[in-house]
């Protein structure tokens, strides 16, 4: 008698391996590195690699078909749910779970150690230190970032970490009571170590730098802002050593020179971002270098290098163009006059943001070269550039119409004309006017895009003081107002009250005349003017009436402070080309008092 052949079922299912190129991508968190333009972009090896490299047999089919229909899900799939948790907690109850859960979201919650507090510290220790844990822990970590307790963090506290061979960031920012022997000891042997931040460590020589070069040949972000001890021959070494360097950051290392700023540059093609910010003892032929090798430079700081000179950048190759840099901080680069930045401009025409406070030496040349990058440049600091004059800043902004923020300080020559025509921009969301003196409350209304009907002559408070209020009602972004020097404020109590206080670096007469709103502070005065008796402005009214109003207007107290305004325009709808620009400070921007 024929009889069927019974089908053979297989529980198991195809198999579920696939290499690590095609498993989800990892989750982010929320740690911002110093050498990353994006967050968390190392290629840290979370997912099934890892997981295989524990040596946990895969659970046999009586298991599988007693689990539920998510604990039979492939690795990566399971990888890619427990991504999406952010809390460390939960990560942790889903360790719990089962031996399949815990196998396939262990790494996830082990990658970065959360060591924010003591208690937190040394519960991480014990686990690492632990020789009948049920993870090899040591070899889950990939970041390190001991900078939260930077106060607290010794030679002899990193000793247990000396067993974790696998890290690919180490952050030990401002841990100033280490030495050489203990970061020499994290380096030893991590040849992963794709990051290094050691800023201010002040104690740090070329010995730790020299172990670099010996140890983490894949470097590609190396940070030893403040660390004024090391020297060129460590810097040498490592640019040789570490070819898939990236970023660089040297700001404040006094002893390095050309000969460390060549090395980089003839060394280090992938090279994105350099920062020699107040390396005093680089001169021009390490520019020129930078920029003729590195073609792939996006970021270029060399603010405070007072021997740069003109030369850097006429002697550049002409038939050479660096389409990818976009950031140019040349603070305080005093030897800098017209030529140089035309030649900036030819060589660099998709420039975002252009840092020359304080290059005295421009004049409104500059400025017409500037206004070639037209929709590109988003962010011009041109403080203390006092021969710009109105004319160059009306057609900087009617060619540059997407620029968002604009420092224009002590730039004397400077009027209401330029105010008004600043006003015009979108995207506008943060103006700097420190001590021009010529600006007046008009310009203050034109920002406010204050539309009003005369009604009355002022009575009561002056001008500035209604322009300023005008400003806050009808800004209702706005996030941070500065008006140092203007009398009408700092010298009234009730107003100071919402005033955040100086920096402490300040002079007593910086301190007195010092008077900064932020964050909560500006909508604590909005809302304090707007309740105050004694009305200092009047919505459905103006301040000039119809005949008077020119002649009272010549009388405005003029201001002398600064005004900034964040948050003016809509929001932008070209996302793809938008860069976040702070508050300024990381390209050169200084209070001015």
């Amino acid at each position: 008698m024929h009889r069927s052949r019974s089908v053979s079922v297989d529980h198991n299912g195809s198999n579920s391996a696939s290499s690590s190129a095609s498993s989800p991508e990892r989750t982010v968190y929320d740690d911002n590195d110093f050498f990353t333009s994006e967050r968390n972009d190392s290629q840290s090896s979370i997912g099934v690699d890892t997981i295989h490299d524990l040596n946990m047999s895969s659970p046999s089919l009586e298991e599988q078909y007693t689990l539920s229909p998510i604990s039979r899900l492939p690795p990566e799939l399971l990888i890619y749910v427990f991504s999406k948790i952010t809390s460390s907690m939960d990560l942790r109850n889903c360790v719990l779970v089962s031996k399949t859960w815990s196998q396939n979201c262990v790494d996830l919650l082990w990658h970065r150690p959360l060591c924010n507090t003591w208690k937190n510290l040394l519960n991480v220790v014990s686990s690492v230190r632990n020789p009948k844990s049920y993870f090899p822990y040591h070899t889950l970590v990939k970041r390190l970032n001991l900078s939260t307790l930077s106060e607290q963090i010794s030679d002899g506290t990193v000793q247990p970490f000396i067993q974790c061979k696998r890290i690919e960031r180490l952050t030990l920012t401002s841990c100033v009571k280490l030495s050489d022997h203990g970061v020499i000891s994290l380096i030893d042997g991590s040849r992963g170590l794709l990051a290094l931040d050691i800023t201010g460590l002040e104690s740090v020589t070329d010995l730790t730098l020299l172990a670099v070069s010996e140890n983490c040949l894949r470097l590609q972000g190396l940070n030893i802002t403040d660390c004024s001890r090391v020297t060129d021959e460590s810097l040498v070494a490592v640019a040789e050593a570490c070819r898939y360097l990236k970023r660089l950051k040297l700001n404040n290392c006094s002893r390095i020179t050309d000969e460390s700023v060549l090395a980089v540059a003839y060394n280090c093609p992938s090279m994105l971002e350099i920062d020699l910010h107040n390396c005093g003892q680089v001169t021009d032929e390490s520019i020129t270098a930078l920029l003729s090798n590195g073609r792939q430079l996006r970021e270029l700081r060399v603010g405070h290098c007072v021997l740069i000179s003109d030369r850097a950048f006429l002697e550049i190759p002409a038939q050479l163009t660096f389409e990818s840099l976009r950031i140019l901080d040349l603070t305080a680069c005093v030897q800098l006059h017209d030529e140089a930045v035309e030649k900036i401009i030819d060589t660099s025409p998709r420039l975002r943001n252009l840092v020359l406070a304080k290059c005295r030496e421009i004049t409104d040349r500059s400025v017409q070269a500037i206004t070639k990058l037209g929709k590109n440049l988003h962010y011009i600091h041109l403080g203390h550039c006092a021969q710009i004059s109105d004319l160059a800043v009306i057609q900087l902004v009617k060619s540059c119409n997407r620029i968002r923020y604009i420092d224009l300080a002590c730039c004397h020559r400077l009027t209401d004309l330029s105010v008004k025509q600043l006003a015009t921009l979108p995207k506008l969301r943060r103006i700097g006017l420190v001590k021009c003196n010529s600006i007046t409350d008009k310009s203050i209304l034109a920002l406010a895009k204050a539309n009003l009907e005369p009604r009355s002559k002022p009575q009561g408070p002056s001008f500035l003081e209604r322009g300023i209020h005008a400003l806050l009602n009808h800004c209702p972004k706005l996030t941070h107002l500065s008006l140092t020097g203007v009398q009408a404020f700092f010298l009234r109590d009730d107003l100071i009250n919402f005033c955040r206080e100086a920096p402490p670096e300040f002079t007593d007469h910086q301190r007195n005349v010092f008077c900064v709103f932020s964050g909560d502070g500006v909508n604590r005065l909005r809302k304090y003017l707007n309740e105050d008796p004694v009305a200092t402005y009047e919505p459905e009214g103006t301040m000039f009436d119809d005949q008077d109003g020119e002649a009272e207007a010549d009388q405005t107290v003029q201001m002398a402070g600064m005004m900034n305004a964040t948050g003016l325009g809509p929001d932008d709808e070209d996302m793809e080309d938008d860069v976040d620009v702070g508050d300024g400070s990381q390209y050169g921007g200084e209070p001015d008092v």
